[in-house]
């Protein structure tokens, strides 16, 4: 009799050994092909940093600009043409979502814009868009009441839309040679110290902020295409 139930135990034991095994394998199954895409490791070329948010400040107060308090102050900033016009054009397109008011940047940033929607309206016949452009303190609080992962409105590592310096450009539809397009591009202009650009995770854009620097590497740039052309 005792020889009976070690025999039905042994058998118990193996069958409950085997079931976990299957299940384990058929989790691992849905893990790498259903769920790849909520389970794969977030690993961007262009990552956000504490340190690059500290840098695109350091950007801010080295050219002196103000943090834009308020739609006063914005709206004063655009009639000295500090503030200039973000454009709809064949290459680039501003999201609906943007304000009217708030389709503005800094005209170094406007001329990064009009550079790299241009590249890519080349390369892939379709537009480029602009998420975002300029904010004010007031509407940056507003965002982060609904949005905990916006940058603050204060501090060292405050948002550096702020300043008008910095865009959002979208990535929601591309594809994946779109994506490497645009992750190139950025990089390339991050290794020349020209932009601090992060690819977001919860938002779908690269955010990119531009240095006043770029206006004089535009400018050589031109010069040696110009030479090259002659």
């Amino acid at each position: 009799m005792g020889a009976t139930k070690r025999f039905f135990a042994v058998t118990a034991m193996t069958l409950m050994a085997l079931f976990a095994t299957t299940t384990a394998s058929a989790v691992h199954r849905y893990t790498r092909h259903r769920g790849h895409f909520r389970h794969i490791k977030w690993n961007p070329v262009l990552r956000g940093s504490h340190e690059s948010m500290l840098r695109q400040n350091e950007e801010i107060d080295r050219l002196q600009l103000p943090r834009i308090n308020n739609q006063v102050q914005l709206e004063e900033l655009v009639r000295n043409q500090e503030l200039v016009p973000i454009h709809d054009s064949t290459a680039l397109r501003v999201s609906p979502a943007i304000q009217s008011d708030k389709r503005y940047c800094r005209p170094w940033t406007n001329y990064f814009l009009q550079d790299m929607s241009e590249a890519y309206y080349h390369e892939f016949h379709v537009p480029l868009q602009v998420n975002s452009a300029v904010r004010t303190l007031d509407q940056q609080q507003k965002l982060r009441r609904h949005n905990r992962n916006a940058a603050p409105e204060i501090g060292d590592i405050a948002s550096s839309h702020l300043a008008g310096i910095t865009v959002d450009l979208a990535k929601r539809g591309l594809t994946r040679t779109q994506h490497k397009w645009m992750e190139d591009y950025l990089k390339d202009l991050r290794d020349r110290g020209l932009v601090e650009a992060a690819e977001e995770r919860r938002q779908a854009c690269f955010h990119v902020m531009v240095s006043d620097r770029y206006t004089e590497y535009r400018e050589t740039r031109q010069v040696a295409d110009k030479l090259v052309g002659e």
